[in-house]
Parts: structure tokens; sequence; C-alpha cells
């Protein structure tokens, strides 16, 4: 057998460089995570009766029904589902006492009715300094198909009062409008709504709100991704905003806009149709279940057919930054009877039918938030406090193991450790950071409670585990 004269990577080194150039390429489509907050819903709606204090009445109305129908810490609880919930009896007074004097000693002796009460005060507490995280003004499903002077109308009529909210100081963090489908005879009415609207918006405020975005609904081509981006393109340059001013959200929502004709993911190619605009990717449950041929009956959050999608946006628009949002329960926590003068069968009925539509979006919002998905619709004010309930008992209920876990990790520098029956590696530790980050983020917990996983601030900002454990080994 004769001697190789040269190096294998010498002699593949042609195919290397390919490899190189496609490795980087992959990257630049897949940077990883986005640092900055998303919102844990966007409340949808009709852009004809939005108001520039909508946001500001959205909370008082959501925390009406909080305080009619569950101001009871424990009854907000087992309305909701919360864990334990079921246990822990009619009296909530004693357990509130202790709660007031010692939080950590009702954790410890009473994990159950430490959660409830948590939960209910910090939905309480968010109902009121911030209900509402993202809003989008609907000039689709929510605003239906008008003469075209009316829509035109409420394109400048709703920018004006978005821009006064945004004067006023009354906008959530998170805003913006959906445009209607840009297919068939909807297309130049969609173009022109966004023109209005936008160029209403800067000529009156002189600038974007924060975290503008316009939504794309029922997107079956790529065509019509691009078209919006050149759409976008045109108005920055009369407008004279920043170039990448406009950002985009794409909807989800067509069975047939999953795959292209050759049987291809579609999605990846909606992404680089985008061109960089890409900022979230929304699930539309309903829309998709129709044209998916599910009955009206059985369209539901936890139908096969909307894992089937979900499961093809996390796999298409992972680690792209890309936000990904499931989409809303269309079953109200609205009272069956109103007036004054309600006998006790009727506000028993009323009370009955809020709990349970509570306890069917609390359902879904957590079964969303196990799936990954860290945003969702709310479509009323009352279903806000259970958009609330289940972000935070999500990641109150597991906090202190997943804590304990963390410390542990951390504290032996990268090795792999054993804590109860679970074992960690590398990939866990960076998993357990993002589970606090995202519980940072969506007011789940302060970052005094934070201090209980060992992190310091700076190193829980830097988001990365191996930073993390960079820096403890180069300090010790």
């Amino acid at each position: 057998m004769s001697t190789p004269t040269t190096d294998l990577v010498d002699e593949i080194a042609d195919t290397l460089a390919a490899l190189d150039i496609a490795c980087e390429r992959f990257a630049d489509r897949h940077p990883g995570e986005r640092g900055d907050r998303q919102p844990v819903h966007v409340v949808y709606g009709g852009a004809h009766l939005f108001r520039r204090d909508t946001a500001v009445k959205l909370g008082a109305l959501a925390v009406r029904s909080l305080d009619t129908y569950g101001a009871d810490p424990f009854e907000f609880a087992r309305a909701m589902g919360l864990p334990g919930a079921e246990g822990l009896g009619e009296d909530s007074a004693a357990a509130m006492a202790e709660f007031a004097e010692d939080p950590d000693s009702l954790r410890q002796l009473q994990p159950s009715a430490w959660l409830a009460l948590s939960v209910h005060e910090r939905v309480r507490a968010k109902l009121e300094r911030e209900p509402v995280e993202d809003f989008r003004l609907d000039f689709e499903d929510g605003y239906g198909n008008r003469p075209d002077d009316e829509e035109d109308a409420t394109s400048v009529s709703a920018a004006r009062e978005l821009a006064a909210g945004l004067a006023a100081g009354t906008l959530p963090p998170f805003c913006g409008i959906r445009i209607k489908p840009l297919e068939g005879a909807l297309m130049r009415r969609s173009i022109r709504t966004l023109e209005r609207f936008v160029t209403t918006l800067v000529e009156e405020a002189g600038r974007l709100p924060d975290n503008f975005v316009i939504t794309l609904p029922k997107i079956s081509v790529p065509e019509q991704v691009s078209t919006l981006v050149r759409a976008f393109e045109a108005l920055e340059r009369r407008l004279g905003l920043d170039e990448g001013a406009l950002a985009m959200e794409l909807m989800i929502e067509l069975a047939h806009g999953l795959l292209d004709d050759e049987g291809r993911c579609l999605l990846p190619q909606l992404l680089a149709a985008a061109e960089g605009r890409c900022v979230g990717a929304h699930f539309g449950t309903y829309d998709f279940t129709a044209s998916f041929g599910v009955t009206a009956a059985h369209q539901r959050m936890d139908h096969p057919a909307c894992d089937f999608a979900l499961d093809l946006m996390k796999a298409s628009f992972a680690e792209t930054g890309v936000f990904l949002s499931d989409g809303a329960t269309n079953v109200m926590p609205v009272p069956l009877h109103r007036g004054e003068d309600l006998d006790d069968e009727q506000l028993a009925e009323n009370r009955a039918a809020v709990h349970g539509a509570w306890r069917l979006a609390h359902g879904h919002n957590r079964r969303s938030l196990v799936r990954g998905f860290y945003q969702g619709w709310d479509l009323h004010p009352a279903q806000l406090p259970a958009r609330y309930a289940a972000c935070y008992g999500f990641f109150l209920e597991g906090f202190d193991a997943a804590a304990k876990r963390l410390r542990n990790f951390v504290e032996q520098a990268a090795q792999a450790t054993l804590v109860g029956d679970v074992f960690d590696d590398a990939a866990t530790g960076q998993g357990l950071l993002n589970y606090f980050l995202r519980a940072l983020a969506c007011g789940a917990v302060s970052l005094d409670e934070l201090a209980r996983t060992g992190l310091s601030e700076a190193e829980l900002r830097s988001r990365s585990f191996l930073t993390i454990l960079e820096g403890r080994r180069a300090a010790g």
C-alpha cells in the first residue's frame, strides 16, 4: 500500500471550502433566538372600533371580569384548573394572611395555596399595569368587506387614533395592523389601506410607534410576501423612513399554504421572500382547520390538524429569530344573562359560563406554552385573566425545581450533574436558562426572584449558558 503524499484535508480542500460557504449561509439564515421581548399575546379588534385609549378600556373590562367572577384567589385557581386547586377548599382568608406575612413559608408548606395566591396577585397587577401587550387593528375578518370610501376613511381615522395614542402614551408596547389578503379583488384594496394608514400615521405622529408591524393574512404563494416587501420599500422612500422600518408578520392559516406544488415545505420560502422583514409567524386556527376540511363543531386549537401545522412552523422557523404565535380560543368568557335583577340561578349560570370559558382558554394557552409557543391571540378582554394566569402558572409551578437544577449545573462548571432523577447536559443548561428568560420577559417572575438560580443579572442578560460558564471559569 502506497503512502499518501498529502493530508486528506488538503486533498478535499475544495469540498471543505464549499462546505464552509454552505455552513455560513445556514448560520446567516439561523442566527438563533432573538434577545428582545416577545409579547405573550396579540389582541385583535376591528380597525373601525379602535380608539387611542382602547388598551386602557380593555384593561378596565378585564379587571371587572376578574373582580366579578374570580375575586377570591382560590375560586380563580379552581376556575382555571391550576395544579392542586381542587384541594384548596372554599376559604382562602387564612392562606391570604399567611401569604401576606410570610410567603416563603406558605410556599414550602402549602405550595398549591402559594401558587394560587401568587398567580392571582400577579394577574391583577398585570391587568392594572399593562393589560394589553400587543394590539392589531384589523382590516380583515374583524372589519369585513366594505365600500372603498368607507375603508379609506377608516384607514385615515384609525391611523389618527393610533398617532394620538402614541402622543398620549396609551398604546401597548407592541401594535400594528392586519391588512386584507394580497389576492384577487382584495389585492389592490389591501395595498390602498396600507398606503393610507401608514402615510397618515407618519404625517400625524412624525414616526412609527415602537414595535409596529403589518400582518399579512391567508398566504398561499411567496410572491404575496415579496409584493408586500416592494410596497414597504416604496412607502419608506416616499415617507422618509429608514430602510427596513416596516416589518411584517406572516399568517399561516391555509392548508394549501404549507407545501408548494412540488411538495416542498413552503414556509422557509415565505421567510426568504420577506427579505429580513419578517418578525413573526402567527397561526390562524379557524381558517386553517376550515381549509383542512374540519367541520365547525371540531374546529379547535387542540385539533390534530393544528398540531401538524404548528410542528411545521416550529421546524421551519427554528433558530431564525422569528417569533411564533399560536391561535385563539373562540369561546368567550361572558355571562349568559344580562341585567341587574338576576335571580340566584341566573347568577350561578353566569358564573359557570365564565369559569368554563376561562378553563378552556387556560388549557389552550398552557398547551401552547408546553409546545413552545409563547404567544397567542386574545379576542375579548375577559380572556386576559386566563392568558396571564396560564403564563404565570406555567413558569411559577416549576420554578423552584428548575432553579435548583440550574444552580447545580452552573456550580459544576459544565460537568453533567444529577438532581433527583433528572440528568442534565449542556443543552439542558441552555434550555433552563431560556426558561428563566421567558419567565422574566412575560412578567411571571422578578429579577429578585431569579436570584434563586445563583446567577447575577449580568449573567442572565447574556442569554448564553456557555458565556456564563466561561465567565465563571475565568473568575474562578
